[in-house]
């Protein structure tokens, strides 16, 4: 599991590899021991789950389950795209509620990048398999790119029949490759077009190509981070926008755990800069995530299953319709 802050020109990857659980005193006892790869080759072991976190000269280390920090209106975004008109409801559920996450937490002290031509660097994430040729499985940068924005196929009149994600999670997030380029950019288009038509209003128009004016920016799908600038809580997107203004960010951007950052996507896509916030009826997490390290909360002792929970809200399929 790779992660990678890329400094100007420079790259630096912190990658975290896992051994296979042990088991000691009996088989309900199991040890699993990882290991965290930071720039320059040194390595730093911890052991998964231990809720004494690991600390290295710079370094702090958390992996194991933790609650689940996500908070999304899901029902309200499929409707949304089943109908093409805004879905959301105030009374909205957190389909995310109560339910744990398999957790890699990482904090960096800014030192152990050493120096630097500037303060901005991007983040990304990655999992890949090990041994032989790497596989690239998945990767994250900027929050639903994938999963909200690429995910409809409908208004994609070049690649209607491509699931696009699986490609575009096989990308290095600085390296796209030309190949598909292309069709990452059709489907771009065409949804980011749809998703700027949802309230009746035009904040994006389209170039004389039929290109958006966030294709390119969302293409390059990686966190930008200001070192320099204050946290906010609800940052997240707030350097992208302010490029896009023409004004000086004033946040260090990136992503806060408790950003409500599903209302702060559908606001920029269908409203635009400053556009009037857009709410998907879910507000807040299971439990906020706390201040100290490892900022995540302890998991649920009783996790419900999200086939099931889905099953139950989701509306019939003439309804939703």
């Amino acid at each position: 599991m790779p992660l990678r802050r890329s400094l100007s020109a420079r790259t630096y990857s912190f990658d975290f590899t896992f051994d296979a659980p042990q088991r000691l005193d009996g088989p309900d006892t199991t040890v699993q021991m990882g290991t965290c790869r930071a720039p320059g080759g040194r390595q730093v072991a911890f052991q998964v789950g231990n809720e004494v976190p690991t600390e290295a000269e710079g370094l702090k280390i958390f992996a194991g389950s933790r609650l689940d920090p996500f908070f999304i209106g899901f029902v309200g975004v499929t409707v949304t795209e089943a109908t093409e008109k805004l879905g959301f409801r105030s009374d909205a559920s957190n389909v995310l509620e109560g339910l744990n996450v398999l957790s890699i937490v990482l904090e960096v002290d800014a030192a152990v990048l050493g120096p630097a031509a500037g303060s901005l660097v991007s983040v990304v994430g990655e999992t890949m398999t090990s041994g032989g040729r790497p596989v690239r499985l998945e990767r994250m940068g900027r929050p639903e790119i994938k999963n909200v924005v690429m995910s409809p196929k409908k208004f994609d009149t070049v690649n209607s029949d491509l699931e696009i994600r699986d490609l575009f999670n096989e990308e290095d997030a600085f390296s796209v490759r030309p190949d598909y380029a292309g069709a990452y950019r059709a489907r771009l288009n065409a949804n980011l077009a749809f998703y700027d038509g949802l309230d009746g209003k035009t904040a994006w128009p389209l170039d004389e190509l039929g290109a958006h004016p966030l294709t390119e920016l969302l293409l390059a799908d990686f966190l930008v981070v200001d070192l320099s600038k204050p946290l906010s809580e609800d940052g997240c997107f707030e350097i992208e926008t302010a490029l896009l203004a023409g004004r000086p960010h004033t946040t260090c951007g990136g992503r806060s755990l408790n950003d409500d950052i599903v209302d702060t996507l559908f606001t920029l896509l269908v409203g635009g800069i400053d556009g009037k916030r857009i709410s998907d009826g879910v507000d807040q997490p299971t439990q906020p995530a706390t201040r100290s390290f490892p900022y995540l909360n302890a998991p649920n002792p009783t996790s419900p299953d999200l086939g099931a929970r889905l099953a139950a809200q989701m509306p019939p399929r003439e309804e939703a319709a």
